[in-house]
């Protein structure tokens, strides 16, 4: 089965994954909705609206993995040959986008079921459309970018920091000619994962979807504009960025670091068709997590792809939520001396990377208390974090000060949470509970029957004494510690043992070594 929007929605489905909501929704709380199921949501029954509306689809882990069709930690890998081994798109026979095609007055906007998702929203925003454009000299490129409805047939569209889709734009602007767009809602997850990579101009995105979804996408010829759409989308508009410059207010809106950005000076796109299945279903991508989680993927990748070229063996990365996956890395490395450092700069030149975490492969990335626990015991921050001033930034970061007129530039921070090579390891031995991987809770939990036999009865002075000879006979042997003896004689009770180690230690007939393990005090 071909790989789409709606067999995305199946897997969701079959993974549990999906709630099904048919009861009369209000379009207005959609967005309240959705942070309050740990499901993706579908609304079947949108008051007003004939077509449904799906929600939190890419809001975890485990829904980017059912849409990349592998185990999360696997998804790396996938981006990663899907780089390596592009697949071209390729034109259509048939696009069921094009069961309807509404023009010139029958163009619409208000038909969509366009929410609004926060309280100081400019207007309801399409969030998930693909932008394809076409430059005469650069070819195609494919983004993610919002367009806020102004009028029936006008949207602004989101293009004021530095991107592909600006440069065509521009260079329209100085021809004095529009730029052509389709935009394609309701897409497979390849086409939106790949959509926020961050190409090279010249550099097709929907060749890297193509990779992810292992077949060419399939393209439709536009219907109005010479640019296509994803064939097999529920909805396409076709439209032109005007040549007006970036003069038009545009937001606010809720941005990927979870707090409300200003108005943008935009330019305007003219709607000049919309076409679609003959039973669409809308996606409103959620924000801000649907964009913070479809961005895991990218930064990861980018991430595992810079330590290798570096030379350093890396375990596991987190691009952490807290981050917004967009500006922290935690990173577990196999450690050779100075690793640490060089995981750090490689790491920090990612271009939107601010705070990097190295830690050993013994820390679990994805546990926030493990990792400050090896921030707490393995770093001394005059020898172990590194700041970088005047780097490239992310312009939405809020903690950067104004910078009118010019680009802005952030410090970055890197934390060497690793084991010092001149401290002994045996100060980092984990606490391990004896018997811990052998022993379950569930085992007694279970009802005592009234007829079982009590506990056993203490051990004369003569089995005590018996015990002592096994003990010392061990130990010629081998250094143990306490519990090694425990596993030494599984059969005898507890507290013999004690008894018998303690009557040896009175005896003057045993000591510990400097690890803390027991010793013949003859054999020092």
């Amino acid at each position: 089965m071909a790989a789409n929007f709606r067999s995305y929605l199946d897997a969701l489905k079959k993974n549990d994954e999906l709630t099904v909501i048919s009861k009369s929704t209000d379009l207005r709380d959609v967005a309240a909705l959705v942070p309050q199921s740990n499901k993706a949501l579908l609304f079947t029954n949108v008051r007003g609206y004939a077509m449904p509306v799906a929600s939190g689809l890419l809001q975890s882990r485990t829904r980017i993995a059912i849409g990349m069709g592998v185990p999360y930690e696997k998804i790396e890998a996938k981006l990663r040959s899907a780089m390596e081994h592009p697949v071209k798109p390729k034109r259509a026979q048939r696009a069921p986008v094009k069961d309807v095609i509404l023009t010139k007055n029958k163009v619409d906007l208000y038909q969509l079921p366009v929410p609004v998702f926060s309280v100081m929203d400019g207007g309801p925003m399409i969030t998930a459309g693909v932008v394809i454009a076409e430059d005469p000299e650069f070819g195609l490129n494919a983004g993610v970018y919002r367009m806020m409805l102004k009028e029936k047939n006008i949207t602004g569209i989101d293009i004021v920091t530095p991107n592909n889709l600006r440069k065509f734009a521009e260079r329209a602007l100085q021809r004095k000619k529009p730029l052509p767009i389709s935009v394609s809602i309701g897409t497979h997850p390849a086409e939106l994962v790949a959509s926020t990579f961050k190409a090279n101009l010249g550099v097709n995105e929907l060749t890297f979807a193509g990779g992810l979804r292992a077949q060419a996408i399939p393209l439709a010829d536009g219907e109005t504009i010479p640019v296509p759409c994803i064939a097999d989308a529920e909805i396409v508009l076709e439209g032109e960025i005007l040549p007006e410059g970036w003069v038009h207010p545009e937001g606010p809106f809720c941005e990927f670091n979870r707090l409300m950005g200003g108005i943008h000076m935009n330019p305007r796109v003219r709607i000049k068709a919309i076409m679609h299945r003959k039973d669409p279903i809308y996606y409103a991508l959620h924000m801000p997590w649907e964009n913070i989680w479809m961005s895991a993927p990218i930064y990861e990748a980018a991430a595992w792809r810079v330590l290798h070229e570096a030379g350093v063996q890396a375990t596991a990365i987190n691009v952490t939520p807290g981050g917004c996956c967009h500006w922290h890395i935690v990173a577990a490395i196999k450690k050779q001396p100075g690793d640490g450092k060089n995981a750090i700069l490689a790491l920090l030149s990612i271009a939107d990377i601010k705070h990097v975490t190295i830690v050993d492969d013994d820390i679990d990335v994805f546990d926030p208390t493990d990792v400050e626990w090896a921030v707490a015991t393995r770093v001394q921050a005059d020898r172990d974090v590194l700041i970088v001033s005047n780097a490239r930034s992310k312009p939405l970061d809020p903690s950067l000060p104004p910078t009118p007129g010019r680009i802005p530039t952030t410090a970055k921070m890197g934390i060497d949470a690793t084991i010092p090579e001149d401290v002994p390891r045996i100060r980092y031995n984990r606490i391990v509970y004896f018997n811990q991987k052998k022993i379950k809770l569930a085992d007694y939990l279970e009802t005592v029957e009234p007829s079982a036999k009590p506990a056993g009865k203490v051990k004369a002075a003569e089995t005590v004494e018996s015990m002592t000879e096994k003990i010392l006979e061990s130990l010629a042997r081998s250094h143990r510690f306490f519990p090694d003896l425990l596993e030494v004689f599984p059969k005898e009770e507890f507290r013999t043992i004690a008894e018998a180690l303690g009557m040896l230690h009175q005896q003057g007939k045993i000591v510990q070594d400097k690890e803390g393990k027991y010793q013949l005090k003859e054999q020092i």
